[in-house]
Parts: structure tokens; sequence; C-alpha cells
């Protein structure tokens, strides 16, 4: 029993000496970026501004590897199953840790349990958009005309489950007022019915509705992020406007299967917060919109945690689901 006992000990102790060694080495060949969205899209776009400098930093080639579907969570399986060595990353965003996990019943995955956070890469403001016809000028203004005239304005989305739903829901929620909900097929044809006029609201990522807002084919009321953007610094906040409290945004951050050596998660988010502090990278994010987040693996795990709770309880009280 004695000697079994020792066995195992030594066992064990030679898997941490080798698990530490290969930490040491980390890495040593090729790294992927799993993404679950299609090439082309965000996504894709951010995981190949970071991972061409990240794979410089760690001295390695980054792949980016595009497993589109099932709304994002085929490519969330894959990276969830994947072996927990550093060599798969997952390039999470507010739709496969955020909406997904509220909105699906039943996933074959933990969005949680099954994945160790590195850092928060970056995030986008939506901006609370409306027609020119409408006479608002300010959140309260809208408020205050809904209020008026109760399920007689209506906003555009890019389907039910989307972040332009689930903002658009937020909204009526905290401000206790009754818009009615018209879901697109994708944001292009929302939008285009927002200029068109054929619905009075919509919340727009910033690059999307940018152009318009500078040519007066739409107004801005204020963004959804807790500060102001820097691509729209005279716009205020939803939450300073007149929803304290107030959230709801793109973003995107990596993670790594659960199982991952610590060791290599630091590495990774050392190396990682080195890149997103290069002006060239923080550039190349903000022309898509974005600004550079970074922070520790803690913050971003606790981020997921409560974006995770905060859509559920918001899909709870207005019976939100994906399609």
């Amino acid at each position: 029993m004695k000697k079994v006992m020792l066995f195992a000990a030594a066992a064990v102790s030679a898997l941490c000496v080798a698990q530490s060694a290969s930490s040491q080495n980390y890495p040593v060949r090729p790294i992927r970026i799993l993404i679950a969205q299609a090439p082309g899209s965000t996504t894709d776009i951010v995981s190949r501004i970071l991972g061409n400098k990240l794979g410089e930093s760690l001295g390695q080639p980054m792949v980016i590897d595009a497993r589109p579907g099932a709304g994002g969570t085929l490519g969330t399986e894959l990276a969830a199953r994947a072996a927990p060595d550093g060599y798969t990353l997952f390039m999470a965003n507010n739709s496969t840790h955020g909406s997904n996990p509220a909105l699906y019943p039943k996933l074959s995955y933990d969005a949680v349990k099954d994945f160790a956070p590195i850092i928060y890469v970056a995030a986008t403001p939506y901006v609370l958009s409306v027609h020119p016809s409408l006479p608002v000028t300010t959140v309260k203004q809208l408020i205050a005309l809904a209020k008026a005239k109760p399920g007689q304005l209506n906003y555009a989305s890019a389907g039910n489950g989307s972040t332009h739903h689930l903002s658009g829901e937020l909204l009526k929620t905290m401000a206790g007022i009754d818009m009615v909900h018209i879901p697109y097929k994708g944001t292009t044809p929302a939008l285009s019915a927002l200029l068109a006029g054929e619905v009075s609201v919509m919340f727009v990522t910033v690059t999307g509705v940018q152009p318009h807002i500078k040519s007066g084919k739409v107004r801005a009321l204020a963004v959804s992020t807790p500060k102001r953007s820097d691509m729209l610094p005279d716009v205020p906040t939803v939450a300073e406007a007149a929803l304290p409290g107030f959230e709801m945004l793109s973003w995107f951050g990596l993670l790594a299967p659960a199982g991952t050596p610590p060791a290599v998660v630091t590495r990774i988010n050392a190396d990682t917060a080195k890149v997103l502090a290069l002006p060239d990278v923080k550039a190349a994010l903000l022309a898509q919109g974005l600004e550079v987040i970074s922070g520790t693996p803690e913050q971003f795990g606790n981020y997921i945690k409560t974006e995770i709770a905060k859509i559920t309880r918001l899909a709870k009280a207005t019976g939100i689901k994906a399609e």
C-alpha cells in the first residue's frame, strides 16, 4: 500500500514538473485562435489585428480558425472541448459569452466553467439613434414621448436575441416605456429601415451609424457604454443622460479551454496587454470602432459572469428567446 501511495505521489510530482517545464518552454508551435463567426466578421478582424502582433510577441504564428454556425454555439463548443495546452485560444464576444448562455435553454458546454479567462481585448458602443423626423434630441425626451404614446413608437433590431434587440428591451425595462420591436434579418436591412423612416429608433454600432450621423440622416441621442466613446465624444452615455447603470455593448476577449496551465494564461495575458498598448494596434482597432480594454484574467472572468447574469435577468423579464 505504501509503495502504491509513493508511486502515485511520484506520478503527480512528475506531472507537475512536466507541466511546469511545458509552461516555461511555451510556445513551441503555432497557436490557433478559434472564432465562432465567419471570416470577415468583426470577430475575425479583431482576431487578425491582435493575432499578427501577438504571434510576433510569442514567437509563433497565430492561425485564425473560423467555425461559424448555430448562432456561434458550434465554434464555442469546439473551443470548450479543445486540449487545454495553450495552443487553442478562443476569441469570445458578447454573443458567445453573453447572450447565448442566457438565451439558449440547453447548451452542450458551460460558458463559464469550460473556459479559462485570459484578457478582455476591446469593446464598441451601440448608439441610441433616432430618425430625424422624431421630435426628440435627448434620451429623456425620447422616454417622455414613449410614455405619452405607449406602443406607438417602434425600434429596429438585427433579429430576435441580437444585441440591438437586447439594448432596446433594456431601455424599455429601465425606462418603463412601451415600444414595439421590429426585427429584421441582419443589421443592414434594419439600419436601412431607420434611414428610410420605417422605424423610429435603433441601437446601432458606432461605425455603422457614424457616417449617417455626420450627414444628418440619423440623430444620435446617446451611447450604450459606461463612458463616452472617443469616436463620438460629444454624445453622452445613456447612463449619464437618463438611466444610471445602463450598459450594453459589443465586446471581444480571449479565452482558453478550462484546465490550461495558469502560467500559460499569465504569459498570454501579459503579452496581449503589451500588444494592446501599441499605438498601431490601438489605431487599427479604433478604425473598427473598438476601444482597448485590457486587464487581468480575473477581471475578465468577473465581467463575463456579470454579463450573462444581466442578460439572463433581462430575458426572463421580457421573454426574449434566441431565434
